[in-house]
C-alpha cells in the first residue's frame, strides 16, 4: 500500500498542467469574486468579506484539487486497464482508496497557502500566526472528506459521464454549502438544508478559527461522518467492479 502512495503522490506532481490550474485557480477566483467588492461585514457575522472569501476560495480550491482530479483520473484509470493490473495485486480496497486520498491531499497545502497570500496582500487579512497555521491545517484535512469522494464518483459512474456527474455535484455542494455566497443570504429552508451539508461545514471550520475559537464540534462531526461514508462507499465500489472482472 505504502509503494502505491507514492507512486500515486510522484504521478500527482508530474502532471505539471493539473498542478498550475489546481493551484492557481482558487486564487484567481478570489481576485475576481472579492476583489471588486468592500471589505464590509457579512451579514450576520462578524467575519470581513475578504476574511470570509478567503476561507471560501481556500477550501473551493482544496475541493476542486481533491474532487475534479481524483473522479476523472479513476474513471480513465479504469477505461485504460490500470485498475484491473492491481486487482492482481493483494492490495486491499482501503489501500487503494486511501492512496488516491494521500495523493491528491498534496495538491491542497500549495493552493491554500496562495491563497492567503493573496487575500493578505490584496484585501489586507490580518490575523494571528497561529490562526493561519491553525486554518491551514482544518482546511488541509478537511479536504480529506471530498477526496474519498472523488475516488467514489470515479467508480460509480463511467468515464463518459463521470465529468459531467462530478461537475454537478462539485458546484452544487459549493454553491449550497456556501462558497460562493454567505448562507446569511439564502431563503430560512435552504439555511436549513445547508448547514447539513459537507461544503457547509467544511467553510465552518475555518470560519471559526478566523473569529478566534476552535472549530465547532457540529461541523467535526458532519465531516467526519460524510468521510466515513465517502470513504467506505469507495472501498466498496472499488470491491464490486473487482467482482465484475
Amino acid at each position: 500500500m505504502n509503494t502505491l502512495i507514492r507512486l500515486e503522490i510522484t504521478r500527482t506532481l508530474r502532471n505539471k498542467k493539473f498542478m498550475f490550474f489546481s493551484v492557481i485557480y482558487p486564487s484567481v477566483l478570489f481576485l475576481v469574486i472579492a476583489g471588486p467588492q468592500d471589505n464590509g461585514k457579512v451579514p450576520g457575522t462578524d467575519l470581513s468579506l475578504g476574511a470570509f472569501y478567503m476561507v471560501a476560495m481556500a477550501s473551493f480550491g482544496a475541493l476542486t484539487a481533491v474532487l475534479m482530479g481524483n473522479s476523472e483520473k479513476i474513471a480513465k484509470e479504469r477505461e485504460k486497464g490500470w485498475v484491473r493490473q492491481l486487482r492482481l495485486t493483494s492490495l486491499p480496497g482501503r489501500g487503494y482508496v486511501l492512496a488516491k486520498i494521500a495523493s491528491a491531499a498534496v495538491v491542497t497545502l500549495p493552493s491554500i497557502v496562495i491563497v492567503f497570500v493573496v487575500a493578505g496582500a490584496s484585501k489586507g487579512v490580518r490575523l494571528e500566526t497561529w490562526q493561519w497555521l491553525a486554518l491551514t491545517g482544518v482546511i488541509w484535512a478537511g479536504s480529506l472528506c471530498f477526496a474519498a469522494l472523488g475516488v467514489a464518483l470515479g467508480y460509480l459512474v463511467s468515464g463518459d459521464a463521470v465529468r459531467p456527474v462530478t461537475m454537478i455535484t462539485y458546484f452544487g455542494l459549493s454553491i449550497l454549502g456556501g462558497l460562493w455566497l454567505p448562507t446569511t443570504a439564502y431563503p430560512q429552508w435552504l439555511q436549513n438544508i445547508s448547514e447539513w451539508l459537507p461544503t457547509h461545514a467544511y467553510a465552518g471550520l475555518g470560519q471559526a478559527v478566523e473569529l478566534g475559537g476552535a472549530p465547532h464540534l457540529k461541523d467535526v462531526a458532519i465531516l467526519l461522518g460524510y468521510f466515513l461514508v465517502f470513504a467506505g462507499g469507495a472501498a466498496w465500489l472499488y470491491r464490486k467492479d473487482t467482482l465484475k472482472a
